[in-house]
């Protein structure tokens, strides 16, 4: 027996790391253990999905990365988490900020009493390069989502499900960041407002070369747009490996995108302990 993750593919190589999570474990209130040795890769310019159901630890995760943990009483006791080959253990959120890393949390959190546009123009707070290319951003920001070119005038507060998401990404395009941090964007969120916003974060990393770590428990949209997959279970990563071996994997295709050799199963019919026996046996 062993808790060691079966991977379907090898891993990044360390020097393709932009993003290096080691061995890390979280604990809530000084008891409460919610990561139990979680490791992963984030090559640049990829865009790689951490998957799994609520309560996997994928929210966790990006903020051990992002370190907010602290304001809600979480630590990192144990690994390490390397961002261009540097710990980033000792810096804090704005640090990370100017260093290229920003997260988007779940739920869409916009100033709801200012309009769209002022939301925007907060994530470009920290810059320093001139009112220029922050109009220039502003630009690039309105091209990639026109619905918030109109609506730059409302209030944050009276709009959408979808165009807050959109601000909330918006927003972070525009500290101009290397690496993003997006948990669960399509939470929410309509079908079809799911596959724009994906499809809007494919055209960033292509197109602008914004690498992506995602939080995400619709696997069957985030396989269908990541690179990497890894999947998380009680804290663990379970299974890791390209995002297009992942959605042939059979234990993937049963557990989390409904489907088996037989046709699509109700999770209710399967027991966890099988899934668990299976993958970490």
């Amino acid at each position: 027996m062993t808790d060691a993750p079966l991977t379907t593919a090898a891993e990044p190589a360390p020097e393709e790391a932009l993003l290096e999570v080691s061995n890390i474990e979280v604990i809530y209130n000084h008891v409460i253990l919610v990561l139990k040795g979680v490791s992963l890769a984030v090559p640049k310019g990829g865009i790689t999905a951490l998957l799994g159901g609520n309560g996997a630890g994928k929210t966790t995760t990006l903020k051990a990365v992002s370190n907010l943990l602290h304001s809600e009483r979480g630590e990192v006791t144990k690994g390490s988490i390397r961002y261009r080959g540097e710990s980033t253990a000792a810096l804090m959120p704005a640090d990370l900020v100017k260093m290229g890393v920003i997260q988007v949390m779940e739920g869409r959190h916009c100033f709801e009493h200012l309009t769209i546009e002022e939301n925007l123009m907060t994530g470009a707070y920290t810059r320093g390069d001139g009112r220029a290319k922050v109009a220039r951003d502003l630009e690039m920001v309105y091209t990639y989502f026109p619905r918030l070119k109109e609506r730059r005038k409302s209030q944050a507060g009276y709009t959408s499900g979808g165009e807050q998401q959109m601000c909330a990404i918006g927003r972070a395009l525009m500290s101009r960041p290397e690496t993003v941090l997006l948990d669960e964007p399509s939470m929410g969120l309509a079908p079809q407002l799911v596959e724009e916003i994906f499809g809007i974060v494919k055209d960033l990393n292509e197109k602008e070369n914004v690498t992506f770590l995602l939080a995400e428990q619709n696997t069957n949209v985030a396989l269908r747009f990541a690179h990497y997959g890894y999947i998380l279970e009680s804290g663990r990563v379970v299974m890791d490996g390209p995002a297009a071996d992942l959605r042939e994997n059979p234990d993937v295709k049963e557990f989390y995108l409904g489907m088996s050799d037989e046709g699509r199963k109700s999770y209710r019919n399967v027991r966890s302990y099988r899934r668990r026996k299976r993958w970490l046996g």
